[in-house]
């Protein structure tokens, strides 16, 4: 998956769950890091950071992603 689709995605969860979006992805990081899906755990991490900078309004949906 891209760096652009998982901004996509993380843009689509946030708005359609909102703040839910983030206690999502935070759950499922800790319940595949207890399975030791480390692989889907380390995949939701980064969507939670996502949906946070979003929610915290650092990041834009509508606007590109740039990655320094």
């Amino acid at each position: 998956m891209s760096t652009d689709d998982l901004y996509k995605l993380a843009a689509d969860l946030a708005n359609e769950h909102g703040m839910m979006a983030v206690e999502y992805a935070r759950r499922a990081v800790a319940a595949f890091d207890a399975e030791g899906a480390r692989d889907r755990a380390e995949f939701w991490q980064l969507l939670s950071v996502l949906l946070d900078d979003i929610m915290a309004q650092r990041l834009d949906p509508d606007a590109p992603i740039t990655l320094h």
